[in-house]
This record gives C-alpha cells, structure tokens and sequence, in this order.
C-alpha cells in the first residue's frame, strides 16, 4: 500500500484530553486542518485504510488507542481483547501520523462519572442495537468525547461497522459537533473476510468458515435482486451460515442504507447486514445490495 505522507522522525504521544486539546489548538492556529481517526488498537489494514483516507482529506492525523470499557457488555471480551501497544505505535509511525492519543480508564471516565450520550430512533431499534444491549450507548458516549477533545475536522470511521458509522453520522449532526464523518469502505483479505481485530481469535479451520460469511451475504443479495422478498432471503441465509458451520448467527437482515429500517423488497437501494459467531468468535459484515460490490 502507497502511503501519501512520509514518517515523522517521531510520533507524540498524548494521554490527557488538556494535552490532546492544546496540540490540536496549536494546529488550529497555525491554519492546518486536523484529522482523528478512533480505534481500540490492535491496528490492521482496515485501519491503516483509514488513516490513509484521512491523510489525504486534512495536514494532521490523530488516532486514538483506547478499549472502551463501556461498549462491553457483562461477558463479552473486553478483558482479553487484543492489545498491541508497541506494534500499533510502530504502524502509526510508519504512516506518517502525527499524534496517538492512548487515554486510560481513569482518564475518559474519571471517579463520579455520571453522562452518557444515546442516539434513540430507528438507528438503534434493531440489530446490534438488540444484540448488544448498551453497545451503542458505549460507543457514541466515547466517541462524542473523543470528538470533543480533539475537536477535528474530519474523524474517519470504517464501514466494515456500517450500524455504529450510521449513529455517529447522526450523534454528530443533532449534537451541531461541527466535525466531518468520512466513511471510508470495508477492507478485506483475498478470499472476502472483512477485516477485524476479532479475527486474531479464530483458527485456522474456523477462518475458513468465517470467510463464507462474505459470500453467502453475496449470494443473499443476488436473491434479493432477483425478487425474493427480505424476510425470506434473510432467513436463508442464516440457515446457509448454521450449515456451514457457523454456531449461532444473531441476524441477517436487509435493511434501508441510510436509516435501516427493515425492508420487505428490494426496490433498487439497500443494505444486507449480517452478524454472526464462529466458535466463540462474534463477526460481523455487510454490502450494500444493488452495487457492484456485491458481486463476488
């Protein structure tokens, strides 16, 4: 992959939103534009493909590395998700980034915490919103905090996450936060698996499994085009996933691209989503359906 910037001879790191702020402001004032790009580290060329995107919108990168505690449910992996510290800074540095900013807990959500930002309508009505509950109360309440104390002009989130990219579009228009969303498109290894830091966790007979999931959302899409009503091809393929060996599939669902609701039939526009396990593995994808995309 061609990079646009060369590498600093160092990158910065900030831990403290008043560091973060003030290096921002500096930038500010010297009339350059800044970028951020949030992730929870455990970098991967999706997220290089996002750093990349932002280079070539604003003069400065930012990218935060901080497992969020609050988008985790009881349960799920938050203690033993992926955490590469020394690799992701070296990456950073590579690509040319000018500032990591890594927080800690006790810094984002300090003692007496009490504010949390919910995004309610028809966003958060149904898929992960249903599978996960409190996730996306999680996600928005970091990432409008994020926003503010970087205050960028442009964040770049993947589209990989298409439920959570389509929450902070909208937290970050009813909030008048001021700040670009660019989406940037789902990276994906050479037989179609999307890109996740989750995928450290699969081996390597389940990788083969999780790589049909891609597939099979290809194949729903094409019924989907050819007339056979949303529920119903829904419904196919997560039967197709439990046969091939996926161990439980949370949903399947075709659902409208900008607000997702669910659609009943395919009228020219559309987005499939899928989330589903292999294993204990959680994945998640979608395409947009009546896009070359989805013809893999």
């Amino acid at each position: 992959m061609a990079y646009p910037k060369p590498a600093p001879d160092h990158i910065l790191i900030e831990q403290t939103p008043s560091g973060l702020r003030r290096w921002c402001a500096a930038r500010r004032r010297a009339g350059e534009t800044v970028g951020l790009v949030p992730t929870m580290g455990a970098l991967h060329e999706g997220h290089l493909a996002l750093i990349t995107a932002l280079h070539a919108a604003v003069d400065r990168v930012v990218v935060s590395i901080f497992v969020n505690p609050t988008q985790f449910a009881l349960g799920e992996d938050f203690t033993r998700y992926p955490r590469t510290e020394a690799e992701d800074l070296a990456k950073l540095q590579g690509l040319g980034v000018d500032v990591a900013y890594m927080p800690t807990p006790d810094v984002m959500y300090p003692t007496g915490f009490a504010t949390e930002i919910a995004v309610n309508g028809p966003l958060t009505q149904g898929l992960d919103a249903i599978a996960r509950p409190g996730h996306f109360t999680g996600v928005a309440t970091v990432v409008g905090k994020l926003l503010l104390q970087a205050m960028p002009d442009v964040a770049a989130f993947g589209e990989k996450d298409y439920q959570q990219l389509q929450i902070i579009r909208r937290m970050a228009r009813d909030l008048d936060l001021g700040v670009e969303i660019l989406p940037v498109k789902t990276v994906r290894d050479a037989h179609g698996l999307a890109l996740s830091s989750r995928n450290a966790y699969l081996t390597d007979d389940e990788r083969q499994v999780a790589r049909q999931l891609n597939k099979i959302l290809a194949k729903t899409a094409k019924a989907l085009r050819a007339g056979t009503p949303g529920p119903e091809a829904c419904a196919e393929a997560a039967q197709s996933l439990l046969e091939i060996g996926f161990s439980s599939v949370d949903y399947v669902a075709f659902a409208d691209s900008d607000t997702l609701k669910p659609l009943a039939q395919f009228e020219g526009a559309g987005r499939l989503l899928a989330a589903a396990r292999v294993g204990n593995t959680r994945l998640i994808d979608n395409i947009a359906v009546g896009n070359i995309e989805t013809e893999l």
